[in-house]
């Protein structure tokens, strides 16, 4: 997806669970002669697309491998418990960890949060990805605990969440190399920042030129007439009608 007037495109990658769509719309506002091409990637992968060339910025969960990336950390997920619809703790609005030190947790490969001690029971299979974690909850089987966009990501119509109150949680954060921090990218960082476009950290377009002032009209370039004396009427010659001064 090539913008054919420019030859230049922004390649932004994502992972699941993030949407872009709030910063896509600014920069199709901004910068409509740069198209943007979005690519979905898995979680552990995303990084691997910016340093293969395959795209120039992304939206990933952290931690990540910092070596030779530029990271700004942009916002924290809650993390909820998805359990089936008649489980004990959808009676509370949130729960903690000590709620759930009963249950299967499932631990899938793909999981984005970080854990120092992972709670519940250990499951009796670790899921390949989130996805099928979520088919073995439905199954009731255990429990899975994940950031909120995917829970909703992966909403079923026979599960529900709860948020967990003391659980880890993972941050989402937009990354790129910083040996290949172009313009463009340099345009997206101000825009996720909440840069105006006028900002002056930002690239604002090029002033326009100031307009040339208008050429003098000849009647403005005449120099004006010094004012008239007296009451404006013409002085008259001396001793001009003065009687018994005209010649025979």
């Amino acid at each position: 997806m090539t913008d054919g007037e420019t030859g230049r495109t922004f390649r932004l990658a994502y992972v699941p669970g993030v949407t872009p769509a709030k910063w896509v719309n600014v920069w199709i506002e901004r910068t409509p002669g740069v198209p943007v091409a979005l690519v979905a990637a898995p979680t552990a992968e995303a990084v691997g697309l910016l340093r293969n060339g395959d795209a120039d910025a992304g939206l990933v969960r952290l931690p990540v491998d910092r070596d030779g990336l530029s990271v700004i950390p942009l916002y924290t997920e809650t993390t909820v418990a998805v359990v089936p619809k008649d489980h004990a703790v959808t009676a509370a609005d949130e729960v903690s960890l000590a709620d759930l030190a009963d249950d299967e947790v499932f631990h899938p490969l793909d999981d984005v949060i970080e854990w120092t001690a992972r709670p519940g029971l250990p499951a009796f299979t670790r899921p390949a990805t989130t996805a099928d974690a979520v088919e073995l909850v439905a199954a009731g089987t255990g429990i899975l605990l994940v950031p909120l966009s995917l829970a909703r990501l992966h909403h079923r119509r026979d599960l529900t969440y709860r948020p967990v109150t003391d659980a880890p949680q993972s941050q989402v954060a937009l990354a790129w190399l910083t040996d290949a921090t172009t313009d463009l990218v340099e345009d997206f960082i101000g825009i996720v920042r909440g840069r105006t476009v006028n900002s002056s950290r930002g690239r604002a377009p090029a002033a326009p030129a100031a307009p040339a002032s208008p050429a003098k009209k000849p009647e403005q370039r005449q120099a004006r007439k010094p004012p008239q004396t007296g009451s404006g009427r013409r002085a008259t010659q001396t001793g001009r009608g003065k009687k018994g001064n005209r010649p025979r």
